[in-house]
């Protein structure tokens, strides 16, 4: 294996200087049009952004719930938990879900947009 080595130098200001043909085109390229070209902004509608955010992460929580409601099943049959045990992990689970429902509500957003499309793989939930 070969290696390139670029020529160093120092300029004017005492700091060290490169010389490379590469990276000279490279400098040359990404400073060219700055001068003539705006600077260009993204424009971000702050609400469909908070929508967006808020659709991403109550798709998770609801992913989140719906994997502690399957494992409670699990446990359920497994016979891992008494009586009283069952009774607060339903109501506790219900609760959950009736939030879910609620900031769902709050943001505009029905069951279907928490459902993550992923291409080949199908939906999320």
């Amino acid at each position: 294996m070969t290696k390139t080595r670029a020529d160093t130098s120092v300029n004017a200001a005492g700091e060290p200087a490169v010389d490379s043909s590469a990276i000279g085109d490279f400098a040359r390229t990404m400073t060219a049009g700055q001068v003539s070209q705006p600077t260009r902004r993204l424009k971000l509608d702050t609400e469909k952004t908070k929508n967006g955010l808020a659709q991403l992460v109550l798709t998770v929580v609801k992913l989140l719930h719906e994997l502690l409601e399957k494992q409670a099943l699990r446990r359920i049959d497994g016979g891992d938990l008494t009586d009283e045990e069952i009774e607060r992990l339903g109501r506790t689970l219900m609760r959950q879900s009736e939030e879910l429902a609620r900031i769902s509500r709050e943001f505009g957003l029905k069951d279907e947009d928490l459902n993550l499309d992923l291409g080949p793989l199908g939906k999320l939930l």
